[in-house]
């Protein structure tokens, strides 16, 4: 049973430890190669520890940050045994990752005071950005949250459909003008219904991709400026989806689209096809931004809202 356990449900907390498997399994295993024969942490298990820790996507910048703590304790405890490695970084994890001001999500919550609160969503195309929708806004209704949609991917006829389809999936309301109208028009019109009609929660999807950064700073922009002329201090929330699987090219992209627009908040899919998992520490620590949530599988209950201390449980398992 986790230490965690009672944060999360069993359910849960099994999907997450299932989901991480892949980058627990790769890590250990070269963990286990880098310390045999060593029976304390020495410069060489320092060495090959950052040499694990980067080529599971934590990130250059992370890793260095990592391994500088590990020393500092090597060198107050001289007889500091590679059996204690493991505890050791596990402890320098989370402690990154509880740095990261933001406090966990619980049950999909939302701020009180903001109705309807409005999240724009944005990525790159093929980072599961639109299934992140319709499983978040299937689980806000779930939470007895009245959810609207607004297609404002218009680029791309599928990005529509798609979110068409989930929402009749889950029967949440979807505003969309179809493929090839003004992105903002539609903004506009989803913020409108959503006030009029007195929803929880509107979540406009955008485009995935523009020919240059300007275009795509300026197209965001627009969005905002015009949901604006609705309720004043909208979008409440700018959520940034990251396939997770792409490992460093998912930090790249959270540097673009930190750059193009304010991001929020974090959603990292696809967690359970990779054994790039380390990758969350690193955004994490990097931009200084809350990964609010993370997909570890296929089904609707897979997108889960990020909890540090089940996330680190879950990686260090066993191992």
């Amino acid at each position: 049973m986790s230490f965690f356990g009672n944060l999360f449900s069993s359910e849960k907390k099994e999907s997450l430890d299932k989901g991480l498997q892949k980058t627990k399994e790769s890590f250990f295993g070269k963990l286990g190669k880098a310390i045999a024969g060593k029976s304390t942490v020495d410069d060489e298990v320092l060495d090959n520890l950052e040499e694990i820790l980067v080529s599971s996507d934590v990130g250059v910048e992370t890793t260095l940050k990592i391994i500088e703590r590990i020393q500092e304790r090597v060198a107050r405890d001289k007889y500091l045994g590679t059996s204690e490695l493991n505890r050791i970084l596990r402890e320098e994890v989370a402690s990154l990752l509880s740095e990261n001001n933001a406090s966990d999500v619980k049950n999909f919550d939302i701020p009180a005071g903001k109705k309807p609160f409005v999240i724009m969503v944005v990525g790159v195309n093929g980072v599961g950005k639109t299934t992140t929708i319709g499983k978040l806004s299937a689980q806000f209704k779930k939470n007895g949250k009245s959810v609207l949609l607004g297609a404002a991917d218009t680029f791309r006829a599928a990005a529509v459909d798609q979110l068409k389809l989930w929402g009749q999936r889950v029967g949440i309301p979807v505003v969309a003008h179809g493929m090839n109208t003004d992105p903002s028009a539609v903004a506009f019109d989803a913020v409108k219904e959503g006030l009029e009609k007195g929803v929880d929660i509107i979540i406009i999807d955008t485009a995935g991709r523009l020919h240059t950064k300007v275009n795509l700073m300026a197209e965001l922009t627009k969005i905002k400026r015009v949901m604006q002329k609705v309720i004043p201090d909208a979008p409440h929330e700018v959520l940034l989806v990251l396939d997770g699987s792409t490992g460093q090219n998912a930090m790249v992209q959270a540097r673009e689209f930190t750059k193009a627009t304010d991001v929020s908040a974090l959603a990292i899919t696809k967690l359970d096809g990779t054994a790039k998992g380390g990758v969350v520490i690193g955004i994490s620590d990097e931009f200084k931004i809350p990964v609010k949530y993370i997909g570890v599988g296929e089904k609707v209950d897979d997108l889960q809202t990020f909890n540090k201390s089940e996330f680190v449980d879950s990686l260090f398992k066993g191992g």
